[in-house]
């Protein structure tokens, strides 16, 4: 079982900053890499930032050089820096987790949180 958890969320002004964090519970053997996704209302899910075990990092166009994603491995930990929130991040953002568990063999599978809301707007 393994479960992870976001938090952070909330509502801000156009320019504006918000933390989210992540955290993956259960039973871990590792973390291949975490990131964050997002949701608006009437749109797919898109790719946020993704960061592996690594250390390398991901950002969608949309993003890149207002949001920095960074992990703390002993804490199974991920997180988002959001910087100059614009309207247009306004979603629901979705943690997710590729996690390698040990169950009689290994099984690496894509684990999601619940989700955080974030509201951009005047």
């Amino acid at each position: 079982q393994v479960q992870l958890e976001e938090s952070g969320g909330g509502s801000v002004q156009p320019g504006g900053s918000l933390r989210l964090s992540c955290t993956a519970t259960g039973s871990i053997f590792s973390i291949n890499s975490m990131g964050w996704y997002r949701q608006a209302p009437g749109k797919e899910r898109e790719l946020v930032a993704m960061a592996t075990t690594g250390g390398g990092t991901n950002y969608a166009d949309s993003v890149k050089g207002r949001f920095i994603i960074s992990r703390d491995n002993a804490k199974n930990t991920v997180y988002l820096q959001m910087n100059s929130l614009k309207s247009e991040d306004t979603a629901v953002y979705y943690c997710k987790g590729t996690v390698t568990t040990l169950l009689v063999r290994f099984f690496t599978h894509d684990y999601w949180g619940q989700g955080t809301q974030v509201t951009v707007s005047s």
